[in-house]
């Protein structure tokens, strides 16, 4: 998701693509199926209402969303919080709708503390991290590697009432390292810092303070790597693109700020 994507993004759905591997051919959508309104709408998929319990995600590329679908169903065996996958069918993933604000959301509205907000991101981090990684097609796990979910910042966490903080939007979860992970979200937080002509701004530096602080992971081994995804990711556009490089020179700064001194 590009900065201005995470900054205004309002469905708590993590509607903004419809996950699969990236190898497989398109396939066509489940047919007969009545779709309801239209509750969420990305840059690559629409979420539709079935019931007041699912949604249903629809990737208008066509991508499969096997892949994604596999990696959630391995994450919620292991008891993380994400939504429940019903269905898995070419474009289509029928899923279980979680109610409740985006804990961006809950920080516009100074419902959440960026204190609350950091101890959350980290601690999801943590329990994620405890999960091993499973083989994806064509990604096998290696030794010692986790599930990572490399999107996983305050847009993509829901807060619900029944089961509070869950992660939605798994479609570039794999097997990885807790670090690469945590890098990744400190790296997204950043860029809505670096960005000067950003209204949230002076909150995502804050966040991105309380999160580094907890996370109890050293995002600076995989920081490099970090970077080069997100300034290939097809998502961004060039003016964000372009915030990259100062926002992980940001995410270096408050990492060696918060490292314990011995």
């Amino acid at each position: 998701m590009g900065i201005r994507g995470l900054a205004h993004h309002n469905d708590g759905r993590g509607a903004r693509t419809a996950a699969g591997s990236r190898d497989e051919p398109a396939a066509e959508p489940w047919p007969h199926v009545v779709l309801g309104p239209l509750v969420a709408s990305g840059r690559d998929a629409d979420v539709f209402a079935l019931t007041e319990e699912r949604v249903l995600r629809r990737n208008r590329s066509g991508r499969s969303t096997a892949v994604e679908a596999s990696i959630v169903r391995h994450v919620t065996a292991h008891g993380f919080p994400a939504p429940l996958v019903y269905r898995a069918e070419g474009p289509d993933l029928e899923m279980e709708w979680l109610h409740g604000p985006t804990l961006l959301q809950s920080l516009a509205a100074d419902e959440t503390s960026v204190r609350e907000a950091g101890r959350i991101l980290a601690d999801l981090h943590a329990r994620l991290h405890a999960i091993p990684a499973i083989d994806l097609p064509g990604r096998p796990a290696l030794f010692g590697e986790v599930v990572v979910h490399l999107d996983l910042h305050p847009a993509n966490v829901v807060l619900t009432e029944a089961h509070g903080p869950a992660v939605v939007d798994w479609v570039n979860a794999r097997a990885g390292t807790a670090a690469l992970d945590v890098a990744m979200t400190a790296l997204v937080i950043a860029e809505v810092a670096a960005d000067a002509d950003g209204e949230y701004s002076e909150a995502a530096r804050a966040v991105l303070v309380a999160f580094l602080a907890d996370a109890g992971v050293d995002p600076l081994p995989a920081l490099a790597e970090a970077s080069r995804m997100r300034s290939h990711d097809p998502s961004l556009v060039i003016g964000e693109r372009a915030l990259v490089p100062v926002a992980s020179d940001l995410v270096r700064h408050f990492a060696e700020a918060v490292r314990p001194h011995t």
